[in-house]
């Protein structure tokens, strides 16, 4: 940290947490550790037949890259 209390957070590190530039993130305290997280996607829930589905509020969003998918399903794969 620096004497203006900016924090850089590492290229790998921000690499491997699919952070981009201007990226806003939840920071918070627990346990005296703190704890940085890309902010949640606002949403909305909207009927579409018989079906509910989750719209983000935000009407221009960057697409999903294949690698971006990729990573979250190895992530969550059993």
């Amino acid at each position: 940290m620096d004497s203006a209390g900016r924090l850089v957070i590492p290229k790998k590190i921000r690499l491997e947490a699919g952070l981009q530039p201007g990226a806003v993130l939840d920071i918070s305290c627990r346990d005296g550790q703190i704890e940085i997280q890309p902010a949640s996607m606002r949403l909305r829930f909207v009927r579409r037949g018989p079906f509910v589905v989750a719209v983000p509020k935000k009407r221009h969003i960057e697409a999903l890259t294949a690698e971006t998918v990729e990573r979250t399903l190895n992530a969550v794969r059993f």
